[in-house]
Order: structure tokens, then C-alpha cells, then sequence
């Protein structure tokens, strides 16, 4: 059981990785006003795009093994996943940004990663036996605070 929620780390590590991308974007952005300047759409929607995508990665990391998602169809969900996490963004800043439009087409890869995860989520829930639900990883107590 060790071994499958290990499983779960690229998940959780991306979203908060992508968080502290984000966060740094942000500070950067800061500096762009502060300068007296705009910043550029492109900056900004990347930055909200993985913001929100980050978030989601750490949700996915919890909700993988709370829905018992496990073998091919856990690793197609991890990989997916964070290729539509890292794509969706990156070829925001890259094709918008940098002038490499002719990675802009590949959104559709990108998204169709993320929205391939999400049916596999969606099958990994209808599909639960309803004895497990909300079975997830129970081994810690909860705190006294």
C-alpha cells in the first residue's frame, strides 16, 4: 500500500512546484507594475493558468488513491495529468511570449492530456465500489489541535 501511495508524490511535488513558479511569476509581474508598465496577457494567463492547475495537481494526489485508482490507469492519470499541467502554460509563455507560435497547436495536446485524466478520473468514480468510498489512506489519526 506504501508503494501506491508513493505513487501519488509527482502529483503533489508538481502542484506545489508549479505553485512556486507561479508565485515567482507573480513577484516578477509585481515588478513589471511597479515599473510603470503593463503586463503582458500572455504573462498573465499562464500565470493563472498554472496557478489553478497546480492546485489541482495536489487535489489529484489526494484523490487518486482515495478513489483506489491503481496500475496503468494510475500512472496514465499521474502522467497526463502533469504534461497538461506543465503544456497548458508553457506553450502560453513560450509561443506567446517568446515568439515560438508554432507551438501553439500543441494546446491541443496539451488539454486533451488533461481532459483524458479527468474521463479517467470520472471512470475511476462511477465505477468505485461503494463499500470503499471514501477509503482513502486512514493511517494517520487526526490531530489534537
Amino acid at each position: 500500500m506504501t508503494a501506491l501511495l508513493d505513487m501519488t508524490k509527482p502529483l503533489k511535488a508538481s502542484g506545489f512546484l508549479g505553485l512556486a513558479v507561479m508565485m515567482a511569476v507573480g513577484l516578477h509581474q509585481f515588478v513589471i507594475l511597479s515599473g510603470g508598465d503593463a503586463v503582458p496577457g500572455w504573462m498573465i494567463g499562464g500565470h493563472a493558468h498554472l496557478g489553478v492547475l497546480s492546485i489541482l495537481a495536489i487535489v489529484m494526489g489526494f484523490a487518486v488513491p482515495a478513489l483506489d485508482v491503481t496500475g496503468n490507469l494510475r500512472t496514465a492519470v499521474t502522467a497526463l495529468f502533469i504534461a497538461g499541467q506543465w503544456g497548458i502554460p508553457g506553450i502560453v509563455w513560450l509561443g506567446e511570449g517568446f515568439g515560438l507560435t508554432f507551438l501553439m497547436p500543441t494546446g491541443f495536446l496539451w488539454g486533451g492530456a488533461l481532459i483524458v485524466s479527468m474521463l479517467i478520473m470520472l471512470y475511476a468514480t462511477i465505477t468505485q465500489d461503494t463499500s470503499t468510498a471514501g477509503g482513502g489512506p486512514t493511517g494517520t489519526a487526526p490531530a489534537d489541535d
